[in-house]
């Protein structure tokens, strides 16, 4: 129910994910009025592999967090989340109200043990295929074993999804030299170095898109900023693009000659398809659309919660926090 457009697109969404993988069932949560008649828009009748559990109240977009907790508790996302929790689904995927998602699936699904908090973690593309940061958004002031807990997650993440066995992990800082950084950030560059992962050491921004490390690790602050960062840079760039191409007519044309290469770029770059940040951390899957997503990148983040149900990313978390646990002890 969540997100700029509601049923509309999460719905269609889930049809196309549910067509295209045939081991897999879809629970939509929602108003029962408004779901039922998007499936009829749809030509779809419920079923084995789609469901339908009724929610009589839904959590606004601009909801004080606190107020979705104690006062909906009868909201599709709470509804949505105490699925997971009573195994009724093996993943949440939501476009709505981001504070509320953390408070309510926090609340309900508790942490895993060794994980103090969830990381908001996404894919980012490079020059070498993609790269999975955190935290971007969920935690502003962290210590060094929150960062440490962050590379532990994303590591475990990306060994999941990628098939990768040792992923590099990089820290984000302002140099790459070892006495660059605040004392939080020296103290969790000293703390991965002892942790048995694949600690590449500090890298600075710029090794963000090159693909340095599979892994960048982060606070939620510095992460968030430089998401935001990249997402003006890139709108930024498509605008002065348009505005070149357009210029005279003779732009015009070299733009429709250039339209094969354009398109191509803008299908690699395509930020629709890196859509669905992992709430990392919990004792249950829950992964955050964009609440502006169309259907298309909603169907993403649909995969997102489906690759790490299926690749047991919670376990390997669990498994990789108990053996530096135990290496520290």
């Amino acid at each position: 129910m969540g997100g700029d457009h509601g049923a509309q697109v999460t719905i269609p969404a889930a049809l196309s994910f549910v067509n295209e993988n045939t081991d897999a069932r879809i629970l939509l949560v929602g108003l029962p009025d408004v779901v039922e008649a998007e499936l009829k828009r749809q030509s779809v009748s419920t079923g084995d592999r789609i469901q339908v559990r009724s929610a009589p109240e839904v959590v606004a977009m601009d909801e004080a967090p606190a107020s979705a907790l104690r006062g909906k508790r009868e909201s599709s996302m709470r509804i949505a989340i105490d699925a997971v929790k009573n195994l009724d689904a093996h993943a949440c995927v939501s476009a709505g109200n981001t504070g509320a998602l953390m408070a309510i699936s926090r609340f309900v699904l508790k942490m895993l043990p060794g994980i103090e908090r969830p990381a908001i973690a996404s894919f980012l593309p490079t020059i070498r295929g993609h790269t999975c940061v955190l935290d971007l958004g969920a935690n502003v002031d962290c210590t060094a074993d929150h960062l440490l807990q962050f590379a532990v997650m994303g590591s475990s993440l990306i060994s999941a999804v990628d098939q990768i066995e040792r992923p590099s992990v990089g820290l984000l800082n302002i140099g790459e030299e070892a006495i660059k950084g605040n004392e939080v950030v020296k103290q969790a560059a000293e703390l991965l170095r002892d942790s048995g992962l694949n600690f590449y050491g500090n890298i600075e921004g710029t090794d963000i898109y090159k693909g340095t490390t599979d892994v960048i690790v982060c606070d939620g602050f510095v992460g968030n900023v430089a998401l935001k960062t990249s997402e003006g840079l890139a709108q930024m760039l498509a605008a002065y693009l348009r505005e070149e191409f357009e210029r005279n007519l003779l732009t015009k044309i070299s733009g429709v000659v250039a339209l094969p290469v354009i398109n191509a770029f803008r299908r690699r770059v395509d930020h629709r398809r890196y859509n669905g940040a992992s709430l990392l951390g919990l004792k249950g899957v829950v992964v955050k659309s964009h609440g502006s997503a169309d259907s298309f990148g909603f169907r993403f983040a649909i995969q997102r919660a489906y690759e790490e149900a299926q690749h047991d990313v919670l376990r390997r978390i669990t498994d990789r926090m108990a053996t530096i646990q135990q290496k520290a002890a």
